[in-house]
């Protein structure tokens, strides 16, 4: 075990932690439908929605921040794993930018 802990693998842990981000992403996603106007005219269509796109932000920042605990601090995929997450973060905030601005309108599923 390194600095960051364990990480379980019983088969119960791990269904029941897809199935809680799951019912966050669904929530996140009710949330922004309801509370986001949508310009549909006009607006390019994005792949994800912010809930997805949330939830890759915060399984991102948990690989970053086990990799600062577990890896050397000139270790490249340490390097990498917080690049891969500022950019996910950049990503977000221009989605939202977009979204607001009626340039980007998000999938309706």
């Amino acid at each position: 075990m390194g600095r960051g802990g364990s990480v379980s693998t019983d088969p119960a842990t791990i269904l029941e932690i897809e199935r809680r981000r799951i019912e966050l992403v669904m929530a996140i996603d009710d949330w922004v439908a309801r509370s986001v106007p949508q310009h549909r005219l006009g607006a390019t269509l994005h792949t994800e929605t912010v809930g997805s796109v949330i939830d890759r932000i915060a399984e991102s920042s948990v690989r970053a921040h086990h990799a600062l605990m577990t890896l050397d601090a000139h270790n490249d995929q340490l390097h990498c794993a917080w690049h891969h997450l500022a950019e996910l973060a950049d990503a977000y905030d221009d989605l939202v930018r977009d979204v607001l601005a009626g340039r980007r309108r998000l999938p309706e599923w």
